[in-house]
């Protein structure tokens, strides 16, 4: 089993990814909406490719509500934004958060994923790029950690792990790090004034996703991703964060270098799990070679990661529905 995490092409797995499922053995495989049709194609899909790894393997999705949603209409309930809780008062805000990543973790527990990249932590700062936007919770650090806890916690009570992402902070990015390397040149001060709380208070969570964007007043040479300064000093050290720390998608154009050398140089850094998102298995082949076999503290990591994911009582979805809707529409 390799430390890496990788996603397929399509609606099926063909004879070529069943092969290389087999032989690179990831950690675990995410979807995406190319591989989303209905409840019927994602269970069946979820269950050949575990067959084809031949354990229980993790299968994570970026199921958040508002623009990232790869479960959506019409075969599954749209969910609102993040940014669509903080409308209500404190104490509501958080049971709608709950509630709302409550409903996701069923809908994705139905078909046979387990692990929800979600809650989004980032803070959102004035004149940002709107990637992230209304992904985030609040431009408050307080309220984003609390609202952020809410639907951390709204998933495992549904048997659904959480990836909190991206330390230590994507809102002040004006880049896309999908197009291009933000630089965020704030402050050592305001990073830890505003970008590092809401990690540092869910640090205990099990998992989270790394920025592809560098600050200048840690490490002005390398993204956090692949930096040893973010990581070590940072993420591990500063926030207090010990789980397992996968990055994000190294196809993304905020990096550069092969395919391998990205892998290496973010496992060199300090990442438990190198992520590849788009299916292209001419990438994620010297991705695979460049991810080592899960050992030693990865391989604690990555288990314990998963000790939330557990059965679960049944859920009322009806009743649970008709009180998110009608909670989430007077406060729209």
């Amino acid at each position: 089993m390799r430390a890496f995490i990788c996603g397929l092409k399509g609606l099926a797995l063909d004879a070529d990814e069943r092969a290389f499922l087999r032989d690179a053995d990831p950690w675990g495989v995410i979807l995406f909406r190319r591989n989303v049709e209905s409840r019927e194609q994602i269970a069946r899909l979820t269950a050949t490719l575990r067959d084809a790894l031949g354990r229980n393997a993790p299968v994570l999705v970026d199921q958040e509500g508002g623009r990232v949603q790869r479960l959506n209409t019409p075969n599954w309930r749209a969910y609102p934004s993040a940014a669509r809780f903080e409308a209500a008062d404190a104490a509501r805000a958080e049971r709608l958060a709950w509630l709302g990543a409550r409903l996701m973790a069923h809908d994705l527990r139905e078909v046979g994923i387990d692990v929800d990249c979600l809650p989004v932590l980032d803070v959102p700062a004035e004149g940002s790029h709107a990637i992230i936007s209304d992904r985030a919770y609040s431009r408050d650090p307080a309220r984003a950690a609390k609202l952020g806890r809410a639907a951390a916690e709204g998933l495992m009570a549904g048997g659904v792990a959480p990836v909190m992402k991206h330390i230590p902070g994507h809102g002040r990015a004006k880049a896309d790090s999908h197009l291009e390397l933000p630089v965020v040149d704030a402050s050592r001060e305001e990073l830890e004034a505003i970008d590092f709380p809401p990690f540092i208070a869910n640090a205990d969570l099990p998992m989270a996703m790394s920025a592809h964007v560098v600050y200048t007043a840690i490490d002005p040479d390398a993204p956090g991703t692949q930096s040893k300064t973010v990581v070590g000093e940072i993420i591990r050290g500063r926030i207090g964060f010990d789980g397992l720390l996968m990055t994000d998608d190294l196809s993304m154009k905020a990096l550069t270098g092969s395919f391998r050398d990205r892998a290496e140089r973010a496992i060199g850094a300090g990442c438990d799990m190198v992520l590849h998102c788009n299916g292209a298995l001419a990438e994620a082949e010297p991705v695979a070679e460049g991810a080592p076999v899960l050992a030693g503290k990865a391989l604690e990591r990555a288990e314990k990661a998963l000790e939330c994911v557990r059965e679960v009582e049944a859920l009322d979805v009806a009743g649970s529905v008709a009180e998110f809707e009608v909670a989430m529409g007077a406060v729209a």
